[in-house]
């Protein structure tokens, strides 16, 4: 039974349907114009074999570029795009908890926008949570049939040197320090308070939801290098 429309400012429709998952697409950015208007068709283009409701939510930090013309062009034409421009705080911690903050739906996914993690891999993380399978589920590239492209042997370094640090925290996890992952957002409701400082939410999260390592999924991605712009990690 489908029931009431809302409508937002920058033109979403929100249709609640009970029979069907809902997802909400979290995307924080900072100067990622040229990269948009290649990831969200590919989302769409992902999510339509799927009869899921769903809304992408960019949370962006001011990008001095034009992050905001190409979201009003694109709002346009997918009206399950909506975004906050934030002019007072910055990071991509606190942008991914901007962006649950706005979340309508039952199952949160957070990723880049650099096109690093694959926009047809999105359904495959929802799947587990749907078959109550996990709680939290990661775009790994550390599991079988995962792999980077290209990666220079310094940056394979500093992700293992992170991965190890985060072991005492996550026990078998593969891929704790990953930027692509889905949960329940019920889940939120028994967490700890979150610290949005650093880059690595979803570490933070499975440790500070208590989620054990038995109910995180790792579902194989390839991790590809970005498209356009530069990396913001340091």
């Amino acid at each position: 039974m489908v029931g009431v429309h809302v409508f937002w400012q920058v033109g979403f429709v929100a249709t609640i349907d009970s029979l069907a998952p809902s997802i909400s697409i979290i995307v924080p950015t900072f100067k990622e114009a040229e990269n948009l208007g290649l990831l969200i068709p590919q989302v769409a283009a992902a999510m339509s074999s799927r009869n899921w409701i769903w809304e992408l939510i960019v949370v962006d930090d001011n990008s001095p570029d034009a992050t905001k013309h190409v979201l009003d062009q694109l709002a346009a034409r997918f009206p399950q795009l909506r975004y906050l421009i934030r002019t007072h705080e910055r990071g991509l911690s606190s942008a991914v908890l901007a962006g649950l903050g706005l979340a309508l739906h039952e199952y949160v996914i957070v990723m880049d926008a650099d096109l690093s993690h694959p926009p047809e891999s999105v359904p495959s993380l929802v799947d587990p949570l749907l078959h109550d399978e996990a709680d939290f589920v990661i775009g790994s590239r550390y599991v079988a049939g995962g792999k980077t492209e290209d990666w220079s042997r310094l940056r394979y370094l500093n992700s293992w040197g992170a991965t190890m640090l985060a072991k005492p925290l996550v026990g078998t996890v593969k891929d704790p320090m990953a930027g692509f992952f889905a949960f329940k957002r019920d889940m939120l409701r028994r967490a700890d308070p979150l610290n949005p400082i650093g880059y690595k939410i979803g570490l933070e999260l499975i440790s500070k939801m208590r989620i054990g390592p038995n109910r995180v999924a790792e579902v194989p991605i390839t991790f590809r290098n970005r498209i356009h712009g530069e990396s913001k990690l340091t």
